[in-house]
């Protein structure tokens, strides 16, 4: 489809990530605050973590996804599903926990993992699905190449390059690395809710220039059902940026720790769940 047909998405709202230290082998920045269930659909939160080996024991969780990108630090996993896997800076984990899974994530012995960790919601008739469990190497994933730009698709597609990921809500996940002055646009449908965090230097993004730098989240203007739109960037320096856009499950959420289901009566069936040994 020629661009001249693709609507050119504005950005609607700029923030900052502020972090602040939880203990003293983990500082945390929330990229994507939760409880903006609907202006977040279907992402439910997302955190940027520093931390070391010891942070986070052994934990369940049910009704979500969470997709893990591994910025510094090798990262661990271990699950009582299916089993698990090393993560290297670069590569991502894209775990379902659907019906119930207990895992943990460490840092190996002696390092410092710094990585974003998204929660993506799932459907009703998706929050029981069998936990299923991606180990993506960014040395397999497709990759997108343009003058300045290398464009690695973890999720969805980009410009005809195409993922296998899985997913069970639509998804598309980029990584962009550009160099000074180099310019690339994302194609997405125009049903997709979706946003851009900045891991490194500055540009301008979307129809009208907005500035974006390192630690800001760009969420980008709504598009419209049945269009296909489109995303611009522009790096002003080298600039590394991650871009995140899925399909709005547009369903009642209710949150309780670990657990993201659609009512009171499912949370409290988690627990009791959990407490009854169902998840093992």
């Amino acid at each position: 489809m020629s661009n001249e047909y693709l609507l050119s998405r504005r950005i609607r709202k700029v923030r900052d990530v502020v972090y602040q230290e939880n203990s003293p082998t983990h500082k945390v920045g929330l990229v994507l605050e939760p409880g903006n269930w609907e202006e977040f659909d279907p992402f439910l939160l997302m955190a940027e973590d520093f931390f070391q080996r010891g942070t986070f024991g052994m934990h369940p969780h049910r009704g979500i996804e969470t997709v893990t990108y591994v910025i510094d630090g090798k990262l661990e996993h271990l699950d009582n599903k299916t089993g698990g896997g090393k993560l290297l800076p670069g590569d991502v984990q894209w775990m379902t926990t659907g019906k119930g899974i207990i895992h943990t994530e460490d840092p190996a012995v002696g390092e410092t993992v710094h990585s974003l960790q998204l929660w993506v919601n799932l459907p009703s008739d998706k929050k029981m699905v069998e936990p299923r469990y991606q180990n993506m190497r960014a040395q397999d994933m497709p990759v997108r190449h343009e003058d300045g730009a290398i464009i690695r698709v973890f999720s969805g597609s980009s410009k005809g390059v195409t993922s296998d990921t899985k997913n069970h809500v639509p998804v598309t996940m980029v990584e962009f690395i550009l160099e000074p002055d180099a310019i690339v646009t994302q194609d997405l449908p125009g049903s997709y809710n979706g946003f851009l965090y900045i891991l490194e230097g500055e540009g301008t993004f979307g129809r009208g220039n907005t500035e974006g730098k390192k630690r800001q989240v760009l969420w980008l203007e709504r598009g419209m059902n049945g269009e296909q739109s489109e995303v611009k960037i522009h790096a002003k320096e080298r600039l590394h940026v991650m871009l995140y856009a899925g399909q709005p499950v547009g369903e009642k959420v209710v949150a309780r720790g670990p657990f993201v289901m659609n009512s009171e009566e499912e949370i409290v069936q988690a627990y009791t769940d959990y407490r009854e040994g169902k998840f093992e």
